[in-house]
């Protein structure tokens, strides 16, 4: 009996001990993680130009073929190459003793031709005054008249030929037909040149450089829309153009030639600008981008492209809304305009797009937000060269 209750006693013990220990305090819960942080921002309401770019190739806007008149052993190049030339400065010299001798004979044929017909003046007018009291006849008469208009168009052929010898004499001095860069000397002296016919010596180049061309081919549906939008009055003939290695335009031209044909194989339509090249920077075979405007300028919503996300098939903003919650908002999107991304349809002005920390929070999270005003390259650019 005594020991029955010593064991009652001892569980009964450890039963108060356990109630005990349970309603003691409990151990304190996990904490609860903070809430993300990210960057908004509301989208840029600015004014857009969409343009559409082609790539193009830039042409000199005249070329000349520099060759020799007359044929003859060249004496002397008097330009260096690649240089840039005036129109009339002189470039090649070819040997001109042979054309001096021609002047010279041609000069005395001309004086003969003249003293023949001065004699033939004189014996007509002896005849003139005899045929009116009839002490001739009437045939020594028009012979003397036949004679001096023979002597007459001696003089006159005598003229040409002078006048003939003379221009080849000046074609020994070969001067630059118009102004711009010239190429490399394409014969030395020495050699001899041929001139005056199809295949004669081709000598060097000049091309134009100020203005200077870029030409580039659109496709068919792009000249439909053009042409209609030209037809309406939205759009002029203004072009901007990027060089290799830019990221903005740098240049400007003007539309002044459409081809008169699409090409059938491309179906493509080759047009031109011209563009002021006044500090020969551009070089005819140089490469651009050239970029045509595709509609009047317009307003638009920008967010940064990084913004942009893919869920799906679809394109997708994270935007907060007022209770700091991630919703995914569906967009349609528009072209790039100086690193912004133009939202077509599905966002509106007031909402606040996450433009940071994307990576750290998933539709339906509780963040906090840290605001961003947003600005475009092209306002600061503008911007600074006003304060300037």
């Amino acid at each position: 009996m005594k020991h029955s209750r010593s064991v009652i006693a001892s569980a009964f013990a450890l039963t108060l001990a356990a109630i005990l220990v349970g309603c003691g305090p409990q151990a304190p819960a996990s904490a609860v993680p903070d809430a993300p942080h990210v960057t908004v921002s509301t989208p840029l309401k600015s004014t857009v130009s969409d343009w559409d770019t082609f790539t193009g190739r830039f042409d000199a806007t005249d070329t000349v073929q520099v060759r020799s008149r007359v044929s003859g052993y060249l004496e002397k190049v008097a330009f260096q190459d690649g240089a840039i030339v005036r129109k009339g400065d002189l470039l090649f010299v070819i040997d001109s003793r042979s054309f001096q001798a021609a002047v010279t004979q041609a000069q005395g044929q001309l004086a003969q031709a003249r003293s023949q017909l001065a004699l033939a003046e004189q014996e007509y007018a002896r005849a003139k005054t005899l045929i009116a009291t009839k002490a001739i006849a009437q045939s020594l008469y028009d012979q003397r008249q036949q004679a001096r208009e023979a002597a007459r168009a001696q003089v006159l052929s005598a003229e040409g030929v002078l006048a003939n010898a003379r221009l080849d004499l000046e074609f020994t001095r070969i001067t630059a037909p118009m102004s711009g860069r010239i190429s490399r000397k394409l014969i030395s002296e020495g050699n001899l040149v041929n001139g005056g016919s199809s295949n004669a010596t081709l000598l060097t180049t000049i091309v134009s450089l100020d203005p200077i061309d870029i030409y580039f081919d659109i496709d068919e549906q792009s000249y439909l829309k053009y042409r209609q939008q030209a037809s309406a009055g939205l759009v002029g003939s203004q072009v901007r153009i990027a060089l290799p290695g830019q990221a903005q335009p740098s240049l400007a031209g003007r539309m002044d030639f459409i081809d008169n044909r699409l090409d059938p194989s491309t179906g493509t339509l080759r047009q031109r600008a011209r563009v002021a090249n006044p500090d020969f920077a551009l070089s005819p075979g140089q490469f651009g981008r050239v970029q045509f405007s595709a509609r009047p300028a317009y307003q638009a919503l920008l967010v940064p492209d990084t913004a942009v996300g893919m869920d799906a098939t679809r394109k997708v903003l994270h935007v907060l809304n007022v209770q700091n919650r991630v919703e995914l908002r569906p967009v349609q999107l528009g072209k790039l305009h100086d690193g912004l991304r133009e939202i077509v349809s599905g966002l509106q002005p007031e909402d606040r797009v996450i433009v940071d920390g994307l990576q750290r929070v998933r539709p339906g999270d509780t963040a906090l937000a840290e605001s961003h005003e947003l600005t475009r390259v092209a306002d600061t650019r503008q911007a600074g060269e006003a304060a300037l």
